[in-house]
């Protein structure tokens, strides 16, 4: 009863957080996307961390001597990252005139990243172990690409924030210890932030469907992607101990999708 009474609490000192600070930061697009979001720090705050963080990145990987290495390869990127931001306007306007970055790190690594405001980095590891085709590489920056848009690390920052406002809320009102006001931070992350990173990635993969095909880019690539990956990984943990969707129900989702994407591949092959 007492953690029902906490949780209780904890709802209602985030609703006048919640009332102030919903919205969306893009348009619906074909496949729909139409969710609010919490929204309590200002883009202006994230984009200046994220320039730095990525900065940082970059000099790190340079002064290693992992930075950009094999020119075909970067080449190969920025054609594709061309190809899909002509697309972002479809969901936001002004992210068309965002300052896009690409860069590699040459790495082992099954990674890439779009930071907030269109900083683009890929592991060269994931594309020479994968052995991805255009195809396979756009739906992975499609994918990272509608992070950026979404706003989803604002969103995460905020929601974080407002969490641990809660908490400390009720930790005040029942007079918690600390070990129960740690307990309650760890029923918040499993019952709140986990899941709503993995509504961010379902997301990211519609929104990232919808860019590649309408950049001309095969949708039904992100599937076999996502097989790849599958047969890369080492197994994976339990869907609701990860911030992703386990790899069969992405793509189970992902071909679900494809009546609403695959005409808009076709009509840009055309």
């Amino acid at each position: 009863m007492k953690k029902l009474l906490t949780t209780t609490v904890m709802a209602a000192s985030l609703s006048a957080l919640t009332l102030t600070g919903c919205t969306s930061t893009t348009n619906t697009g074909a496949v729909g996307v139409d969710r609010q979001q919490l929204l309590l720090v200002s883009s202006e705050q994230v984009l200046q961390l994220s320039a730095q963080s990525y900065a940082k990145t970059l000099q790190e990987a340079k002064s290693k001597g992992l930075l950009d290495t094999n020119r075909a390869q970067l080449n190969r990127l920025k054609n594709i990252a061309n190809r899909l931001v002509g697309q972002v306007g479809v969901y936001r306007p002004d992210a068309a005139k965002w300052q896009w970055e690409v860069h590699t790190i040459k790495s082992n690594q099954l990674n890439a990243f779009v930071m907030p405001g269109g900083k683009v980095m890929f592991y060269t590891g994931i594309i020479d172990r994968l052995n991805l085709t255009d195809d396979e590489i756009a739906a992975i920056m499609g994918h990272e690409i509608s992070h950026a848009l979404r706003e989803h690390s604002r969103e995460r920052i905020s929601r974080e924030y407002a969490t641990q406002t809660g908490i400390g809320v009720a930790a005040s009102i029942f007079g918690l210890s600390q070990g129960q006001a740690q307990l309650a931070s760890v029923a918040g992350d499993l019952g709140l932030s986990r899941p709503h990173s993995r509504t961010q990635e379902s997301e990211a993969d519609q929104i990232g469907l919808e860019l590649m095909a309408r950049a001309g880019y095969n949708p039904q690539a992100a599937i076999t992607l996502w097989q790849k990956m599958q047969r890369a990984s080492q197994g994976e943990p339990p869907q609701f101990l990860s911030t992703h969707p386990a790899s069969s129900n992405r793509i189970s989702e992902l071909q679900s999708l494809m009546p609403k994407v695959m005409p808009l591949y076709q009509k840009a092959r055309r």
